[in-house]
């Protein structure tokens, strides 16, 4: 297969990248990415403005100008930092996760119903080192499992996911078949790694969040349903620059005496309010550079699908 020279670039530029990067010692590397991303801080006024607009649309005038920009330069210096650990995920061991990780009680938690077939949706938010959570959960026994989309350069598709699966972590690529293969792992005992706060090219479900209205997909809520098994929130923070801790959350159960829509809908609900309170507690943990802002609405006529509740859904025919 021929690639494209653009994406031989950029793989052969991510793969230089990563050499430095694991040839350093953890707090170089971490050194290193802090000025890189006061660099781009600085020079990239246009993501620095929209992470701050952002933030004044889901906050108001609850923090001033200058709290917004300080909330905006942590949020990205921590996203360099989680591409870092990413790239450095092959040479991070127990030892490691030991001394840098706090995650014991949503791991017992979550391992309650591994251990015993059962399966489970874990569901964190864009906040923290959310990658390195769910490697983790697999350090510490939980046999975790994602949903991947694929990039547009297959060279570094293929890289990122030979430095995912390196940790043990099976990845499903979505697509045809994958579903049904989800629902599968889920239902023999696997946890799927889901983030509930994405928003949605297409018509999901619209629910509020941080101060308007998110068209989210319902995934995490639907295979939860389907397998009959629970859903563990986990709220992921780093603490300075190298701890990390996993806060659990009240599980939630499906419910089987409800209409499946309804019930996916109120799951749904208490995942993203969950969310909503834990971003508004710590702002600065939260991933605010996303190419699709969460709070963009679907244009057109998807957008008024969207906008069904779902008692209107349960009427259309042939509604899942």
């Amino acid at each position: 297969m021929q690639h494209r020279p653009r994406h031989v670039v950029e793989y052969l530029a991510l793969r230089c990248v990563a050499a430095v990067l694991n040839a350093l010692p953890y707090r170089c590397a971490l050194a290193l990415g802090c000025a890189l991303a006061a660099l781009g801080f600085h020079l990239l006024h246009g993501g620095r403005r929209e992470a701050c607009r952002r933030m004044q649309i889901a906050f108001g005038d609850r923090f001033t100008a200058a709290d917004r920009r300080r909330m905006a330069w942590i949020s990205l210096r921590n996203t360099v930092f989680n591409m870092i650990e990413l790239l450095r995920i092959g040479r991070l061991s127990r030892r490691w996760f030991d001394a840098h990780f706090d995650c014991a009680d949503y791991v017992k938690a979550v391992r309650s119903c591994t251990d015993e077939g059962r399966g489970a949706v874990i569901a964190c938010p864009h906040m923290g080192n959310w990658e390195l959570a769910g490697a983790a959960c697999h350090v510490y026994g939980v046999p975790i499992f994602n949903i991947a989309a694929r990039q547009r350069n297959p060279l570094t598709n293929a890289y990122f996911n030979r430095v995912r699966s390196g940790t043990g972590i099976e990845s499903i690529e979505r697509g045809t078949g994958s579903m049904r293969r989800v629902l599968r792992r889920v239902r023999n005992g696997g946890a799927l790694a889901i983030l509930p706060d994405s928003r949605m090219r297409h018509p999901g479900i619209l629910l509020p969040f941080l101060g308007g209205q998110a068209n989210l997909g319902t995934g995490m809520a639907t295979f939860a349903r389907h397998a009959g098994v629970p859903v563990f929130p986990g709220i992921v923070t780093r603490e300075g620059w190298t701890r990390h801790r996993v806060r659990l959350c009240t599980p939630l159960y499906p419910d089987p005496s409800l209409p499946k829509l309804q019930d996916t809908h109120r799951m749904m609900m208490q995942v993203v309010k969950v969310c909503d309170e834990a971003i508004r507690e710590r702002p600065e943990q939260w991933f605010w550079y996303n190419r699709r802002w969460v709070l963009d609405p679907v244009q057109g006529e998807e957008q008024g699908r969207a906008r069904r509740g779902p008692a209107d859904r349960e009427r259309q025919p042939g509604s899942a």
